[in-house]
């Protein structure tokens, strides 16, 4: 079995429990986790409640939050993760990080620069339909993905709500989380 080293962003939700649980399941995967907290301790009840906290954070802060939280493991070489907004984050850490070794995106995506370029393998898991990861925006986002040399796995799930893989939020979808974790563990087994 390969071991990676993770650093696990959480979603404009915050810190919350799933995304602890979430860190448990990789590290009884064998992989060593970071989780860091881009919000200072404070969690939101909705996502209009987080956008408002990461809207006081800023775009720019809380990017730089999550490069200073992965610097001093990115010697190893890391797969970058996240949930959602974390999941874009992580996705701009990766792309900006030689060293990468992946890139396993649950329930978000983000802008490519341009000129950017990686040959990491990618992997995202997103539901079907998603507000905020729509048709059209996905369609694009894997074009221009594999444009800068990403190898990437899209995976959806019909009928799950956008953070579906969160038991404490109403967008749950156990057997969506299930097929979604066996599939990432495959993933990162096989980095």
């Amino acid at each position: 079995m390969t071991s990676h080293t993770i650093v696990l962003l959480h979603s404009t939700y915050g810190l919350r429990p799933a995304v602890h649980t979430a860190a448990e399941r990789l590290r009884a995967a064998g992989h060593e986790v970071y989780v860091p907290d881009l919000f200072d301790g404070r969690t939101a009840d909705s996502v209009e409640e987080g956008r408002e906290i990461a809207d006081g954070i800023g775009n720019d802060e809380l990017l730089r939050r999550a490069i200073t939280a992965a610097a001093p493991h990115s010697e190893q070489g890391l797969v970058y993760a996240g949930f959602s907004v974390g999941a874009a984050l992580a996705q701009n850490l990766a792309l900006g990080d030689e060293k990468a070794r992946g890139l396993l995106l649950l329930h978000g995506t983000s802008d490519i620069a341009d000129g950017a370029a990686t040959d990491i393998p990618v992997q995202l898991h997103v539901a079907d339909p998603d507000p905020f990861e729509t048709e059209d925006w996905l369609n694009a986002w894997y074009l221009r993905m594999r444009r800068v040399g990403a190898d990437v796995e899209v995976f959806r799930y019909r009928g799950a709500g956008h953070l579906y893989t969160d038991p404490d939020l109403p967008d749950y979808d156990e057997q969506a989380a299930e097929a979604t974790w066996s599939v990432a563990l495959d993933f990162l087994r096989d980095l």
